[in-house]
Formats: structure tokens, sequence, C-alpha cells
């Protein structure tokens, strides 16, 4: 972590601390991921940034690489890894599930960016 935090985005305070992955202040009280607060690597600061398992960033239209072998419901067999999956979307969806994109074989569902690599 930093010697010197940034100082708070809402209320300018310098006092801010370090708490985990977050920065606090102990003024207003507003929390903070400092990644999220500048732009990381050019990219804008409201934009939501969706990770593989191995750190890469995603966008729509990519093709990824499952990395572990996943269950499925209703399917006496499920999807093994190294399967390639093309032309993902990424979506906010539940519990996680921030991929939605066709298998081969399974048709369509959503998936966890943390199951798959960048191919």
């Amino acid at each position: 972590m930093n010697e010197n935090p940034p100082p708070c985005p809402k209320c300018s305070c310098e006092y801010t601390y370090e708490m985990n992955a977050l920065v606090v202040c102990p003024e207003c009280g507003h929390e903070w991921v400092p990644a999220e607060a500048g732009a990381e690597g050019g990219e804008a600061a409201g934009e939501r940034v969706v990770r593989d398992a191995v750190g890469n960033v995603l966008q729509d239209g990519d093709s990824v690489v499952v990395v572990k072998a996943l269950k499925v419901k209703g399917s006496p067999s499920g999807i093994k890894a190294g399967t390639k999956v093309r032309g993902i979307r990424l979506v906010d969806g539940v519990d996680g599930h921030d991929i939605d994109c066709k298998v081969d074989g399974f048709g369509a569902m959503q998936l966890k960016s943390s199951v798959v690599k960048k191919a």
C-alpha cells in the first residue's frame, strides 16, 4: 500500500487512511478503492472493468477459455476445463455472473469472470 494515500474525492481531506483494499476518509466517512478513483491504464473513472482469472481486462466480443471444470444444472456432464467460448458479452449479472455467452453443446448461459481467461 502507499505511504501517502490520496485525498478524499468528496471533501478533499488529507487525513485519509487505508483499510485493507479501501481508502477511508475520517471526516466524511467516504470509502473508495484507489484504483477506481484514478484513471488506471487510460480507463475512465466511471467505467466498469471486468477482469479474468489472471487479471486481463475483458471486453465485449472477446474469446475466453474456461480454466476449471464447471457443473451445469440439468446436464449429466459439465463444462470441461479448456472449453473455448467466443463472442462474450459483459453484463451486470447476479451473484458475480458477469459474462453472458453461448457455450457449444450447452447453449446460452452466464459465467463468472473468475473461471475464465482471455484466449
